[in-house]
């Protein structure tokens, strides 16, 4: 099946993830955007047994490498991970006025 292509055995493992905004939009471009990903980053570190070995933010898309040291499990992160911060991003994105200038 190709669906179990991407399915993760090793809850626990090490793994190298790409998530991307839909239609590849530059989101990260500015500075707010790229702040709610660090700070949820952090939180994850503290709070959900992320051991994160390395992580960079393009402007359209985050690559990290790292592993969930606990019952939550990888896909579990990456689940909580893109809900919290897609529906932070949105809000921000509601709250922040657009400027051509920067």
């Amino acid at each position: 099946m190709s669906g179990d292509r991407y399915k993760i055995q090793d809850q626990q493992g090490c793994y190298f993830n790409t998530m991307t905004v839909v239609h590849w939009i530059d989101v990260f471009s500015r500075r707010e955007y790229r702040d709610i990903i660090v700070e949820s980053l952090n939180y994850c570190i503290g709070n959900k047994g992320l051991k994160l070995y390395a992580w960079v933010i393009m402007s359209n898309h985050v690559h990290i490498v790292g592993q969930i040291e606990n019952e939550l499990g990888m896909s579990g992160f990456l689940r909580d991970f893109k809900k919290h911060t897609s529906k932070r991003i949105l809000e921000a994105i509601e709250e922040i006025p657009e400027s051509r200038r920067e």
